[in-house]
Formats: C-alpha cells, structure tokens, sequence
C-alpha cells in the first residue's frame, strides 16, 4: 500500500485489509508513522512517542474489530502502564510521570486490537479548548497551520484530519471531544454518561461530565468502537443498558423522520460567527431535504446560569485535582500555568454549600432538556462559535496577568471571581465554545458532525443533543447525513 491510499482509509476498512491478508499489521504500522515523520513535526500532535511497544504489539496475533490498526491516546487520563504520561503539564513532564496500570478505557481499545504508538498533546490537564500547553508547545490544524486544532483533545483530532492515524482516544469533560472535531473537520461524539468506563482510578470524572470515546474520520468508526467499549466495569457507579441493534448497525440504518429543534444563539449572550450560523443553516435544509421536521427552537434554560454552574464545579474539581498532583509529585507552584493556578485559586473558595447548590441545579437542567425532548427528537446549534482560532489568539488578557500573579502571592486570586467580573470571566472563558457544556452537564449524548467548511477551507462542525442513552440516534442520523454529503474527500485539500 502507498502513502497516499493509506491515509484515506478509515480504521475498519484498514482492518478489512488486514483480515483479508492483503496487508499486515506491522506495514500499516510502518505506514502510520512514515505518515507521521512526515507531518507531525509541523503539528506537533504526537508528544509522546511508543514505537517500541506498538512494534511489539504488531508481531501479536491480534483480534477485534480494529486488529492490526494504528491507533493513538490522549495524554490525559488514557493511561499505559510503564509508559510515561504528562497530562500536558511540565511538573508530570520533567519527572516522567509512569503509571502503574492502564485505564480501563485503554485495556477495552486493546481488546478492540488497536495498535498504540504515540500520545497525543492536550492543555495542561485538559482545561481549556485550545491545545497549547508550556510543556509542548501548540498543536497545529492540518487545514491551516495558522490555527489551532482546539481542545483538549487538541492532539487527537490534528492526528487524524492530517491522516496519520484513521481513530484516535479522546475525551469530552466540557467539549473536548466536538470542539476539536469542529475545527479539525472530523466526526466527535460524546457518549451519555457512565457509557464508557473511567476505572480502575475513579468511578467517573467530575459527576459524570466527563467521558471518554474517540475522535475519527468516519462514523462507522465511531459507532464500532462505541461497541467495542460500552458498559459496566467495577468502577463503575452504574449500568447504561445497549440499544437493540449493535452502534455500528444504527449506522445503516436510516432513522424515521425526527423533529429537530435548532438554535444559532449563544446561551451566554456572545457573538457567534456568520460561519457558525450559515454551518446550522446549511444543516438544517439538510435536514429537510432528507425528510426531516427543522423547528427553530430551544430549550427554556438560563444559559449563563448553566455556565457558572459549570464553572463552578469544574474549577472546584480541579482545585482538587491539582493538590492531588501537588501531594503526588511534590511540585511548585512554578511548574504550573498560570491559568492553571487562577483556576485552582477560584475553585478552592468554593463552600460546600455552594457546590452542593450547583450540583442540584444540574438536576433542573436535566429535567429541563426532557420536557424539551418531549416535543423534538433532537436538539441542533453550532459546535463551537467560530472556525478554528488563531494560535496565541484565545489567551488569557494581558492586563490579567500581573494581577493574578500578585493575587496569586498573597492568596487573593479568588477575588476575581466576585461581583459582574464573574461573569465577563465565564463570557471570556467559553465565547469561543458556549454551546458544548449543556449536554456535559445533563450527561446526555452529543455528536459533531462535519457538513460546513468555509471560504479558507476552514471547518465547523453541527452539534446534536440527544436525550439520553440516544447514541443510537445520533449515530443513525450521522450515517445519513455522512451518507447524503459525504465528508471524507475534503480531506485530500489537508495543507500538510
């Protein structure tokens, strides 16, 4: 196989390959990361390389859906036992932090018979959406190496638009699986909560915000790799039963007519792009032109409510965290961003009343998208605000930054997050992706699916929400719409 066929292959074709005896698992491998020296040093995707251990695994008799099929993971919480890992962050990086086990996540994608060679880069500790971390530098998007691949599963999603690999791990704890699916122009669904499994270190992440799944070029990737890592493990709090029919069957099989509610409205009053609006509007007459009911709506929630509920909870969860990290590593202050401290700053003043008081407001906003769902089978905005930003263009002010710094010394960097400033914060903070979060906090499943690609050949994805344990939906859907405009010849025009 060439280069130039390999790269347009999806995994399940490449393993169909393989199973047919008409490649081998080491030559797709060779493949990958020929594919590989030849991009990602203008990426900078890949951070952590595991050559050695993917080479050895290529000589194994491998099964599974995706036997034989170069594969990569996130830098964040997809641990490989022995292998060094960083979370983005330069205090993990510089002691070569090694785990001890592997995630549960991981042992269900080897299962699947995946081939691991390489981590990929992410935000310091996954918080924010863009992939620009002091420990790696920047990660690049393929379609312009002028913007950013977006985060936090920033690595990933650069991996596989640039055709290095056809599926790579992700996570999605507030956008990070279908921001960067957005930007990069790739398929990202975040699965419902406790789908997939968080063992054996945690039972879930933060209240079950956050999950974990891939990001890919195909749907049917997506859906047989659903299968492949769906349900119960000893960690887990509960179980989330499967659909009838396998995920990767919904793929092919056309749902009926749905009744889809759509918005282009930012739900904390910011702008949104004539891109993100003309990408839903596209969308939604292809919608109708399958048949569909495309309903101008949405649902009755107090946007900013929602994002200060979710900061709240996600700062004070990673208050926590990073003392964790801090107990872990006997690190410094000056091993972390800034950012990093702020945000721990602002979540360590957070009173047991108040986070208990967010965490039932979650509950409303549960309650409140089922009486949505009463009425539409799906809920359709923008993924995200804009194409892809500039990199060094989301950053934090520049007036901000000798403040929190003196704030920071004299234990007063909560301050920021008192009166109106809260909210210019929360506006600053989630402008260039404020529709993500809603379907994080109710745990309910949500795709981005890329149908919109602008003048620059820049892309930006359409989010649907589902109600719950509805991936099947979403997946039936994303096959016909997959099918109806299909997206994988836009990769040919990747820059790199």
């Amino acid at each position: 196989m060439k280069l130039s066929e390999y790269i347009h292959y999806d995994g399940l074709g490449l393993a169909q390959l393989i199973k047919k005896k008409e490649i081998q698992p080491i030559e797709l491998l060779e493949l990958a990361l020929q594919r590989s020296d030849q991009v990602n040093s203008k990426l900078n995707a890949i951070v952590i390389p595991m050559q050695e251990y993917a080479k050895n695994r290529a000589k194994q008799q491998l099964t599974g859906a995706f036997a034989g099929v170069p594969f990569l993971v996130k830098d964040l919480f997809q641990e490989y036992a022995g292998i060094p890992t960083s979370y983005g962050c330069n205090a993990l990086k510089s002691r070569q932090y090694t785990p001890d086990t592997n995630a549960e996540i991981v042992n269900r994608w080897e299962k699947a018979g995946i081939i691991t060679f390489g981590r990929t880069n992410t935000p310091e500790f996954g918080i924010k959406g863009i992939t620009e971390p002091d420990a790696w530098g920047s990660c690049l998007n393929p379609w312009h190496l002028k913007h950013n691949s977006g985060g936090s599963s920033g690595g990933s999603a650069s991996a596989v638009a640039a055709g290095i690999v056809p599926i790579a791990g992700a996570g999605d704890g507030g956008g990070s699986i279908r921001i960067p699916a957005s930007y990069c122009g790739l398929f990202g669904l975040k699965p419902s909560r406790g789908r997939t499994p968080w063992g054996p270190q945690i039972s879930e992440a933060m209240h079950g915000a956050a999950i974990q799944h891939v990001l890919s070029k195909s749907v049917r990737d997506s859906a047989a790799m659903l299968d492949a890592t769906h349900g119960f493990e000893h960690s887990s709090l509960f179980k989330i039963e499967k659909p009838e029919h396998s995920f990767l069957d919904n793929v092919h099989r056309p749902p009926q007519q749905l009744k889809i509610a759509f918005n282009t409205r930012s739900p904390i009053g910011t702008k949104v792009s004539p891109d993100a609006i003309a990408a839903v509007e596209h969308t939604a007459k292809l919608l109708e032109s399958l048949g569909h009911i495309v309903v101008e709506d949405a649902p009755k929630i107090d946007g900013m409510a929602l994002a200060k509920d979710f900061i709240t909870t996600w700062f004070s969860q990673f208050s926590y965290m990073l003392n964790e990290i801090k107990l872990m590593s006997g690190a410094k202050d000056s091993e972390f961003e800034l950012d990093s401290l702020a945000i721990a700053a602002f979540g360590a003043q957070t009173t047991a009343n108040e986070y208990i008081h967010n965490l039932n407001n979650w509950g409303i906003y549960v309650t409140q998208m089922n009486h949505f769902f009463d009425h539409y089978d799906l809920y359709l905005t923008p993924a995200t605000a804009s194409v892809a930003p500039r990199n060094g263009e989301v950053h934090t002010p520049a007036w901000q930054k000798p403040f929190l710094r003196s704030l920071l010394k004299i234990g007063k960097a909560h301050y920021l997050t008192k009166g109106k400033l809260v909210e210019q914060i929360i506006r600053e903070n989630l402008k260039w992706v404020p529709f993500t979060q809603l379907a994080n906090i109710t745990g309910l499943p949500a795709m981005s699916v890329p149908l919109y690609w602008n003048k620059d050949n820049l892309p930006l994805g359409s989010q649907f929400i589902a109600p719950f344990a509805r991936e099947d939906l979403l997946l039936q859907l994303a096959g016909q719409l997959e099918q109806a405009q299909p997206w994988s010849k836009k990769y040919q025009s990747i820059v790199v």
